[in-house]
């Protein structure tokens, strides 16, 4: 579990989905998305992981959640997870300080081996539109977005986190996006990704933020190297249930 030490770094965390939820809201979004370990950052060495992890049931968590009560749009964040002494590479749906559910990732890299990969893939409905989430290194493989368009979403949501050594990130930085615009198209979902940007030591991560279509093309994105959001209208699926008193059907999806 965090100790008294680290709470910098999750109070850094909430002020930051609080900073995005301030100008969500003023662009009536109704989601969130934020990358991959966004709590507590992203590092799979055992040291950091068994120090930051943290539990889903946990009276830490709790007061996470209590903190995040206000705010209106669906949050999904990715967390360093500890449950029954393992470890998992997980991202939260959070609904008004309620944690509805979790995704846990299943493609694991291979320097992850501290994580236990996931097994399930759960989705949501906001306002008609069914989605679910892969983390990073999931959209490597057709599987994991394949399970979740079984089950009749049409909008996946990737938290990720590339930074890379400089070499790497500039052999890759355009290829995340023929990574997911590949995805798109096999299962027909709109994609929307959170990556992150900056530098530390070595390393570089160049994003891409963006929002792909389910031909595969590049409709928003926040430039490389840069922090920003993207917001995306995501339709419903023309198969798919409205109600006359309901919220308007369609999504606003905004990732950061």
């Amino acid at each position: 579990m965090p100790d008294a030490g680290d709470s910098g770094r999750s109070r850094g965390a909430l002020d930051c989905i609080k900073h995005f939820a301030a100008q969500g809201c003023g662009r009536s979004a109704d989601l969130l998305l934020f990358p991959e370990c966004f709590f507590q950052g992203y590092l799979a060495d055992e040291e950091h992981v068994r120090r930051y992890a943290i539990g889903l049931d946990s009276p830490e968590f709790a007061a996470v959640l209590r903190c995040l009560a206000p705010i209106e749009p669906i949050l999904i964040f990715g967390v360093i997870e500890a449950h029954n002494g393992r470890y998992f590479n997980t991202a939260v749906v959070i609904d008004h300080g309620r944690l509805v559910d979790c995704y846990r990732k299943t493609r694991l890299m291979p320097g992850e081996t501290v994580f236990t990969p996931g097994e399930d893939y759960p989705t949501f409905v906001l306002h008609s539109v069914r989605y679910g989430i892969n983390i990073c290194s999931d959209t490597q493989f057709p599987e994991p977005a394949a399970r979740v368009a079984a089950q009749g979403a049409t909008l996946l949501l990737v938290a990720a986190q590339n930074m890379m050594r400089r070499p790497a990130a500039t052999r890759f930085k355009n290829l995340h996006h023929s990574m997911r615009a590949e995805r798109a198209r096999e299962t027909g979902m709109w994609l929307v990704s959170s990556d992150v940007t900056g530098t530390r030591e070595d390393r570089i991560a160049y994003g891409p933020t963006s929002v792909i279509s389910p031909q595969g093309d590049i409709v928003a994105q926040v430039p490389l190297l840069t922090t920003g959001m993207v917001v995306a209208d995501i339709p419903v699926a023309p198969n798919c249930p409205r109600s006359p008193t309901g919220p308007p059907p369609a999504s606003w999806v905004i990732t950061v």
